[in-house]
């Protein structure tokens, strides 16, 4: 699979030994050695996929997920970053990235991670693997979304709070249910968290025309009927 990719990276050794290889491997690699440029890049051009650290001069990598994501962009990213705790994992992954890497790593694993990435999103669902929920589809299984048959590109977040909707059709689905299902959490936090996330996934479900599936309960949580 021959992918346009943007590796976003200010090593510039590194830089070097991924783009020789993964452009041997037959990809078209162009490369933003910081957070503005990236942003610039993915605004102006298409790729399958970005390849991003988080340490990063002029925006960091968080803020660059950050901003694509606020935008609607449902572009696959790999975040590859020396910073590997559980909580800048967790960090990552919630601000939208596909899959978080930590340094040092060769061309071959990036490729192997890109493929199922992106093996994942483009294979159809099959009988027995969804869910349904009036005409939004799930597929747990391979991590995809339809609304009116129409593929719907979502995070992983936006993915899980959409599951536990469809899962609990017609039912009440409470802000503490969602944080403990999606995020883990066994305790409210003092932030907006699940409503920033809710707004972000009634975007992507409406971007095609259509109403808001999504309704709020307030105070509450949130239903999807069925």
């Amino acid at each position: 699979m021959s992918l346009n990719l943007l590796l976003v990276e200010d090593d510039a050794a590194l830089v070097a030994m991924l783009e020789r290889d993964l452009r041997e491997m037959g990809h078209h690699v162009s490369v933003a050695m910081d957070g503005r440029s990236a942003v610039e890049a993915v605004t102006r051009d298409r790729f399958d996929a970005m390849i991003l650290d988080l340490m990063l001069p002029t925006v960091d990598g968080l803020s660059v997920l950050q901003r694509i994501r606020q935008d609607g962009m449902g572009l696959p990213v790999i975040i590859l970053s020396a910073l590997g705790r559980p909580v800048e994992k967790v960090e990552g992954l919630d601000a939208g990235a596909d899959d978080y890497v930590v340094k040092p790593v060769t061309a071959a694993e990036l490729n192997a991670r890109l493929n199922a990435i992106l093996r994942g999103r483009r294979q159809p669902a099959q009988d027995g693997d969804t869910l349904r929920a009036g005409d939004i589809v799930v597929s747990p299984a391979r991590f995809r979304a339809w609304r009116d048959g129409k593929a719907v590109d979502l995070s992983k977040i936006e993915f899980n709070l959409l599951l536990e909707l469809v899962r609990n059709v017609d039912s009440i689905v409470t802000r503490a249910m969602l944080l403990e299902k999606v995020w883990g959490y066994d305790f409210e936090p003092a932030t907006n968290l699940v409503d920033v996330h809710i707004r972000r996934l009634r975007a992507k479900l409406t971007a095609n025309g259509g109403g808001d599936p999504i309704s709020t309960v307030r105070g509450v949580g949130y239903v999807l009927p069925g």
